[in-house]
């Protein structure tokens, strides 16, 4: 048996059955050895009463005895030794068995108990419960509940429609459309529910009885890119001016010099002012006969063209419409305001400090020295009346100008002014999707080559100011992937090159662009503007 073997046996039951073995072996070892002795003995007895006299026989005798006597005590002392080891060992392996017999003995006391424990624990238990009547009066518990429970109920919170994340998508707050159906209440004040709006995003949802055609969105951002569309660089033929009280002249007298120490206010509240503000009026086709009436002094013919055309190539979520009437082969595009919410006292105020910095921005010679802004008009403008080219398409547009600046040689230049909320990580980069593509629209088109931002904090305070170079506004997104300039001009030339295959000759449209925002829209429309109309009798 081997060292592992052994430590195996050590602490197991078969190290009993080789204590009992071994036992035995001593045993049987001990009883060879006193036959032996006893042969031995009788052998010599023999021999000497053989050829001794009675006397040696009787000495011989004696001896025998003796030698009996001592064989006999060695053979019981061997005995007493081998049965004290025997008794030792027995002695050893009764104390085990009588300490495993215990232990045994013990355990099962302790299970007798513990299971008598248990039955008598849950019979008495069972018994208190069928004897104890939980709703009877000797149950002081229960007596001494109080009806009112003293913890609060729990209310869950109200559900939240979180799936709309585009603002005026697909309606907002009560007046949406969702999974539970359409809104209770209509939407607010005399604002009447543009077609299709609303509603999941792809649907079959009949046509409207005005459609004539659309453009779908077919064409992929990396397939426009490979487009090269030439664009012409913008030249000014005409300008007029609107002053306050609404009295239009066809000379510069609006414009405003651009102030280079701007940099000076910083910190300048932009609130100043607000209480004496006169807001922009909705002129409607009035705004566009004015242009018509310009164009008209220079005996220019017209086609216009607005910049939201462009911006729809990203913009995919704001909504927009003109009207289309083409007279004597020339297409006109009259851009319709859409019916808005009322504006939050906010709201009013940020709209408020777009003015208040062109005020801040620009020469004013009627306000002195210290002087505070007051009395902003948004109603006066300086419009540029510009001839340019896109592709093959002719375009002649009005554009308004915010100031202008002059170079050392007095050679003229426009510069554009804009106001946004100071940007930090979680707004740059939507400034530079959305906002920085609309400042690059406007200002590209009109061949504006500088663009002024006023940065505000949240209170309407001038934090900082930024001049940027329009040529390279392009730049700066490209290296980012936003978006480019190149797809803005070939989605343009795509939407004129549709358009003008398909409207007719005296005839009246409506272009539009609406939820669910994945095409172009040509209406039918009912009649032309006074403004259009009057305008081709004159020629």
């Amino acid at each position: 048996m081997d060292f592992a073997q052994q430590a195996m046996n050590l602490f197991g039951e078969e190290d009993d059955d080789d204590d009992q073995n071994y036992r035995n072996d001593d045993v049987e070892k001990d009883e060879e050895h006193e036959q032996k002795q006893a042969r031995q003995s009788s052998s010599s007895s023999g021999a000497s009463s053989s050829g001794a006299s009675s006397s040696a026989s009787s000495s011989a005798g004696a001896s025998s005895s003796a030698a009996s006597s001592s064989r006999s005590s060695s053979s019981n002392h061997s005995r007493s030794s081998s049965s004290s080891e025997e008794d030792n060992e027995n002695d050893g392996g009764e104390v085990r068995s009588r300490d495993n017999s215990n232990v045994n003995h013990n355990k099962s006391s302790d299970t007798n108990y513990n299971n008598c424990g248990k039955e008598n624990y849950y019979e008495n238990l069972d018994e208190e419960e069928d004897d104890k009547d939980l709703f009877g009066s000797d149950n002081e518990d229960y007596g001494k509940t109080p009806v009112n429970s003293p913890y609060p109920v729990h209310v869950l919170p109200a559900i939240r429609n979180t799936n709309n994340h585009m603002r005026g998508g697909f309606g907002r707050g009560r007046w949406q459309h969702n999974n539970r159906g359409p809104g209770l209440l209509p939407r607010p004040g005399p604002y009447p529910q543009r077609p299709n709006f609303g509603g999941p995003k792809f649907f079959n949802a009949p046509r409207d009885e005005r459609f004539i055609s659309e453009l779908k969105f077919s064409k992929s951002e990396q397939t426009l890119a490979r487009k090269c569309i030439a664009f012409q660089e913008p030249c000014e033929l005409a300008c007029y001016s609107r002053i306050e009280g609404g009295e239009v002249f066809f000379d510069d007298r609006s414009l405003r010099l651009f102030k280079r120490l701007i940099t000076q206010d910083i910190g300048f509240d932009l609130n100043e002012g607000f209480d004496t503000f006169i807001p922009k009026k909705d002129l409607g086709s009035e705004g566009f006969g004015d242009l018509l009436a310009c164009i008209r002094s220079k005996n220019i013919p017209l086609q216009n063209m607005h910049f939201v055309i462009l911006a729809t190539a990203y913009i995919r979520h704001e909504p927009w419409e003109m009207g289309v009437h083409k007279r004597n082969g020339v297409v006109y595009l009259d851009v319709h305001k859409l019916p808005e919410r009322p504006q939050s006292e906010l709201e009013r105020r940020r709209c408020y400090w777009g003015y208040c910095f062109e005020s801040l921005a620009t020469e004013d010679p009627t306000r002195g020295d210290g002087e505070g802004i007051h009395h902003v008009d948004a109603n006066v403008e300086y419009c540029s009346v510009l001839k340019t080219k896109l592709g093959a398409h002719r375009i002649l547009m009005g554009a308004e100008m915010d100031c202008c600046d002059s170079t050392d040689d007095g050679r003229r230049f426009y510069v554009e002014l804009k106001t946004s909320r100071e940007l930090d990580y979680h707004t740059e980069e939507r400034f530079e999707r959305e906002k920085l593509l609309k400042f690059w629209i406007q200002s590209f088109l009109a061949g504006v080559p500088y663009i002024v931002i006023g940065f505000r904090d949240d209170g309407g305070r001038l934090v900082r100011t930024e001049r940027l170079r329009t040529k390279e506004v392009t730049g700066r997104v490209k290296m980012k992937n936003y978006w480019q300039g190149g797809v803005c001009l070939a989605f343009a030339d795509e939407v004129l090159c549709w358009l003008y295959g398909t409207v007719k000759e005296n005839e009246d449209y409506i272009l539009q662009f609406a939820p669910p925002f994945t095409r172009l829209e040509l209406l039918q429309a009912d009649s032309c503007p006074d403004a259009i109309t009057d305008h081709v009798d004159q020629l």
